[in-house]
């Protein structure tokens, strides 16, 4: 691995000095997140910028994605359509398509999630405002030829995460899930498959989560937050990145919170949803994305051995058995998946996968 970042090293410091005419003086390799990319920051000599971010993608593991199914694109074009339109994503200083190579910003290490846990009350609801206001503005964008609009939230997907929640997820319980949990589970997803088809389908990062949105010092209230991860965008209903956010594993907002946050943004969404149409759907995302996240975590504790996500295992389930509750209430067809919700343990200890 030393020979490997070595030799990494040497071609970050070649791409800036052919493309920038700088001298790189320092190379700092950034943690990673439950994905496989790295990152890291440059310190360059004398001048602007002082600081860069290497982004360096890493070969995809397939069965990150369901079978057959494309992986994710570049990060560019969907970087520079989103910058054309107004929002705020990291500037592009140069790149080495064929080695996987972004030169980025530096937006900092100040993460949503960071700020708002040492935030009061106050700023963390004006935090998540600015956060809630970038999403209308994302829906807004019109059809073009970048690779997103190609891209959705579509059964396979759902069909995905349903069986990562029922292998993985449902393995906290500390053995592995019968053929008819499994299918109880799928069941379940299949039918918000079907009110996802039937929603409106806009534009959405995917993963807009609040270690996505990097708080930027010095900048105003209203301009704070950057987007970063933007390559996996794709159409999805307009509640999709309303749950990412607002029942993020890693953030969990008080109940009045997070519906002050709804009550705002519902009536700034180009399609303005009905606010029972809005409030079923958001349970129904939340559903297959805690289920999916819950999962996640549980498999690269199993796979990897990485147990760091094993922390917000309670907060996941806690949002699960909420929403899995109100959807069994509006539809009996859940109440197989509310039992199965309700038995998982708000622990993460000895997480078996079911392998």
């Amino acid at each position: 691995m030393a020979h490997a970042d070595a030799a990494l090293e040497r071609r970050l410091s070649e791409l800036v000095g052919n493309r920038l005419g700088r001298r790189v003086a320092r190379i700092e390799w950034l943690s990673g997140q439950l994905g496989l990319r790295r990152f890291a920051r440059l310190t360059l000599d004398a001048g602007e910028p002082l600081m860069l971010v290497a982004r360096v993608d890493a070969a995809e593991d397939p069965a990150g994605r369901p079978s057959g199914s494309r992986p994710e694109p570049a990060l560019e074009p969907i970087r520079s359509l989103l910058a054309s339109h107004g929002l705020p994503v990291p500037r592009r200083y140069a790149a080495d398509e064929l080695a996987g190579i972004e030169l980025l910003e530096d937006v900092g290490d100040v993460s949503l999630r960071d700020a708002a846990l040492r935030a009061s009350a106050g700023e963390r609801g004006a935090l998540y405002r600015e956060a809630c206001e970038l999403i209308p503005l994302l829906q807004r964008i019109g059809p073009t030829a970048v690779a997103a609009f190609d891209r959705r939230l579509d059964a396979e997907l759902f069909d995905y995460k349903a069986q990562l929640f029922a292998r993985c997820g449902l393995a906290l319980r500390g053995r592995e899930s019968t053929p008819a949990e499994t299918a109880a589970v799928r069941s379940a997803f299949a039918a918000v498959a079907r009110s996802a088809s039937a929603a409106p389908a806009r534009l959405a990062h995917r993963d807009f989560q609040s270690l996505n949105l990097h708080v930027v010092a010095g900048r105003p209230p209203g301009a704070r937050l950057v987007m970063i991860d933007l390559q996996g965008a794709f159409l999805a209903p307009p509640e999709y990145d309303l749950v990412c956010l607002l029942r993020d594993s890693y953030v969990e907002l008080e109940p009045s919170e997070l519906r002050a946050q709804l009550d705002r943004v519902r009536s700034e969404l180009p399609d303005m949803p009905d606010p029972e149409t809005f409030a079923h759907r958001f349970d129904l995302l939340t559903l297959t994305r805690k289920g999916k996240d819950l999962g996640r975590f549980v498999q690269t504790s199993c796979e990897r051995g990485d147990h760091r996500f094993l922390q917000y295992v309670p907060a996941t389930v806690r949002a699960l058995r909420g929403a899995a509750c109100r959807a069994a209430r509006r539809d009996p067809a859940f109440g197989s998946l509310a039992e199965l919700v309700e038995s998982l343990p708000e622990s993460s200890e000895d997480p078996s996968c079911g392998q």
